[in-house]
């Protein structure tokens, strides 16, 4: 399957719809994914006919309508559509955030010998994150990969936080070598 070009404010519509509808499992109203982006809700009603274009959105009528994002949709967005995704722990600020799935962790700059960044990408809304705040992410499932530190910024467009790791601890339980 070729992948589907998408402009920013597509991709943060759709990424705002998903979330949403994972959150509540029912279709979204344009209302809502407009207050979240802080654009107007005719613009959201205008790029919903070109996501259904695309076949990333299906619109559902009636009172209880709004929209839903079809599996293409997170094909799009590179999310893994998983029935039961595996909880991995995700402190902000010192609180358990509930609901913030964690899909990917890049680590970026590992060869910088006083910098390591990670690349947290969420499935859930970042908007509540702010430069300075404390993350920690972890244990992962499998590598029980546990990640400390500081964001440094975020990507709204791809829902990604960029954290200035602080701490890791690897599987083994011994501490990683600080970064």
């Amino acid at each position: 399957m070729s992948s589907i070009e998408l402009t920013s404010s597509q991709r943060e519509i759709l990424q705002e719809l998903i979330n949403l509808y994972g959150v509540s499992e029912r279709a979204v109203k344009g209302e809502d994914i407009a207050a979240k982006v802080d654009r107007n809700p005719g613009t959201i009603r205008n790029q919903m006919q070109s996501l259904k274009a695309l076949q990333l959105v299906e619109g559902v009528p009636g009172p209880k309508g709004g929209y839903k994002p079809t599996a293409t949709a997170y094909e799009a967005l590179e999310l893994e559509q998983l029935d039961e995704p595996a909880d991995v722990p995700f402190y902000h600020n010192g609180e358990r955030v509930s609901g913030a799935n964690v899909q990917e962790i890049d680590l970026t700059s590992v060869h910088h010998p006083e910098l390591c960044r990670a690349e947290i990408r969420l499935h859930g809304s970042i908007k509540d994150f702010h430069e300075g705040d404390t993350v920690v992410v972890g244990p992962t499932p499998r590598s029980k990969l546990r990640i400390e530190g500081v964001l440094d910024g975020k990507d709204d467009t791809n829902n990604v936080l960029i954290v200035s790791t602080t701490g890791m601890e690897a599987p083994s339980g011994e501490e990683a070598p600080e970064h």
